[in-house]
């Protein structure tokens, strides 16, 4: 393909379309792949899959295979499923819960996310749906953003303590935020300090491709 080609020396866009939720979605080559960008930032493949696979390589590879469920709130494009399904070999369940039907509709007609057998999509509001389910994971995947904001809710105590809840034993929290300011950095920092549960740990992998940092929570027992 000529384009995909070309895309080693310069992105090529070759879809967009917008979404009343995440305004503009385009779909470009770069480097000889696909992926999935807003207006100011990359939603999926490219940078944001580098990014979720060193948290889920901090995690284990191993451990993460022999996982049985599997919570992904976020999934634009669906990158990091591609890597737990295509790289980890993972075959338990996923659950992934995304507010956007039309990012969906896109990831599925580019990345083919639904010809995966054990993933099941959920259409919903993040927040909505940990309040109603009653299911308990191994794995919770939080990578949450509109463009460049994070809803306020994801560093509220509340949704903390909720998706800490829904853990099984020695299950674990990957969350995903974005630094760009001091703001930003007060908020991260409130919601490590605050952070006293007993039976956890929590710990950070600061300036993941110079703007990101993993918040990683794990359950002891």
């Amino acid at each position: 393909m000529i384009k995909r080609l070309l895309s080693y020396f310069y992105p090529i866009k070759i879809y967009t379309q917008k979404s009343a939720i995440s305004q503009t979605l385009e779909i470009s080559w770069s480097n000889g792949d696909l992926v999935m960008d807003s207006l100011n930032t990359n939603y999926s493949y490219g940078s944001l899959q580098r990014i979720l696979k060193l948290g889920l390589k901090n995690i284990g590879f191993a451990r993460i295979k022999q996982m049985q469920h599997i919570l992904v709130l976020g999934v634009a494009g669906g990158s990091v499923i591609k890597t737990l399904v295509d790289e980890i070999e993972f075959k338990g369940k996923i659950t992934a819960v995304e507010i956007d039907s039309e990012i969906i509709k896109i990831a599925n007609r580019f990345f083919k996310l639904n010809e995966i057998p054990q993933l099941d999509i959920v259409i919903d509001d993040a927040f909505e749906f940990v309040l109603k389910t009653t299911e308990k994971y191994d794995l919770i995947v939080v990578d949450i953003f509109q463009d460049i904001k994070m809803p306020n809710f994801l560093f509220e105590s509340f949704f903390i303590d909720r998706i800490c809840s829904l853990l099984k034993n020695k299950g674990n929290i990957l969350f995903n935020t974005m630094l760009l300011n001091e703001a930003d950095n007060l908020r991260n920092k409130k919601l490590i300090t605050d952070f006293k549960k007993q039976s956890f740990t929590i710990k950070t992998i600061p300036r993941v491709e110079q703007h990101n940092e993993l918040i990683i929570i794990e359950k002891l027992i």
